[in-house]
């Protein structure tokens, strides 16, 4: 990594607040960046970031798109352009986060805006002529707002694999630098030691159901039908779970809900079933364990497309909802068992050094942008993404 001017320039850094994947993901790259490169990051939350280096301060904004009731509804009819997403009119919290951010550009000459995510702050960073670095989701990212953002990048970041990457991204491919396993804890431990920190029989049959938390939860029902379809297996849950008065939960069943080592369950665990979050899926990559994902609603389709991504990659057994009787729960089992696949998952999981070439490409995407000559810009392949 090149040496650092005596008083770099910070790197700015936006992100958004609905989870923590977003916010860890942030933690471990500005860690991993130099000790003298100041980063400032701008988000509505403050008390979702793993611990942070010194040279790295949190600027509290409002939410983009939460409102305070201090909003006029006189405008609510005036149409939103194709190429933005929310940008609702007439409302103090967007003026005084956009505001904080174009302060921020104007006052300290950021060499690099790093978006995770927002296709409007992106497009902000560009228009003020800041070189922005837009991370990279999966999804129907195909709308012009969308299209926009990554058009106008300097360089776009992608949090796993580049056998994840969807088809429709070859225009943009040379721009992107794959960092599988970033921003999460990836080694984990194997299932004997992770059975006895939980307490869990080293010879039972588990099955964990992981419920992330970008969404109101797994409902229960399904998963009375899986245990009591499966009463040799004890049936684990994890996170938010949306209970049913219907459900008549077998004893079976056993419901954890937010734990603070989500790993150790998933090491733990002989069979996972889970949507497609970001952090769940790179640790039970990781993890290599026969899988079922059921992609939750999200905005674009983000989990339908990175689970349609784990389908083609050979990872995981995609079903579009939980079964909803015994003999297709069987048949799913059936088929993640025989499918599975090990050492393709976990050479899909990354590493621990994700963070460290992903600070490094950022370093040298702000040394070409600024101090080379112009030049087509060209991520180069890490080993580990090999």
């Amino acid at each position: 990594m090149r040496d650092l001017a005596p008083d770099p320039r910070p790197f700015g850094y936006f992100v958004h607040h609905q989870g923590r994947g977003h916010a860890e993901r942030c933690a471990a790259l500005v860690n991993a960046l130099p000790e003298g490169r100041p980063v400032r990051i701008f988000c509505a939350r403050t008390d979702i970031f793993p611990p942070l280096r010194p040279g790295v301060q949190i600027t509290r904004i409002p939410s983009l798109f939460e409102p305070t009731g201090d909003e006029p509804t006189g405008m609510a009819g005036v149409p939103t352009p194709d190429t933005l997403h929310c940008a609702p009119l007439g409302w103090p919290s967007i003026r005084e986060a956009t505001a904080t951010i174009t302060r921020f550009f104007a006052e300290e000459d950021p060499e690099l805006m790093i978006c995770d995510v927002s296709a409007e702050i992106a497009q902000l960073s560009r228009i003020c002529s800041v070189p922005h670095v837009k991370v990279l989701q999966h999804g129907d990212r195909t709308d012009p707002g969308h299209r926009a953002a990554y058009d106008g990048a300097a360089g776009l970041l992608a949090p796993f694999h580049r056998d994840l990457a969807q088809p429709d991204w070859g225009a943009f491919a040379p721009r992107i630098h794959h960092a599988p396993g970033l921003g999460v804890a990836t080694a984990l431990p194997c299932r004997g030691v992770a059975r006895a920190r939980l307490g869990l029989d080293p010879a039972a049959r588990i099955a964990l159901v992981v419920s992330g938390g970008g969404g109101s939860g797994t409902h229960e029902a399904p998963l009375g039908v899986a245990a009591r379809s499966f009463p040799d297996m004890q049936w684990i849950t994890i996170g938010d779970v949306e209970r049913d008065w219907h459900a008549t939960p077998p004893a079976n069943l056993d419901h954890r809900g937010w734990v603070d080592n989500a790993g150790d369950y998933i090491a733990a665990a002989d069979l996972i079933v889970s949507s497609a979050g970001n952090t769940t899926c790179a640790q039970v990559l990781a993890a290599g364990t026969p899988w079922i994902v059921v992609p939750e609603w999200r905005y674009f389709d983000e989990q339908a497309e990175k689970a349609r991504a784990l389908d083609r990659a050979g990872a995981a057994v995609v079903l579009n909802a939980l079964p909803a009787s015994a003999h297709r729960w069987h048949e799913a089992v059936s088929r993640a068992r025989t499918l599975h696949d090990p050492t393709r998952q976990q050479a899909l999981a990354g590493g621990p050094r994700a963070a460290a070439t992903a600070a490094r490409w950022l370093e040298t995407l702000a040394d070409t942008l600024w101090r080379s000559a112009p030049a087509t810009l060209k991520t180069r392949k890490d080993p580990q993404d090999a």
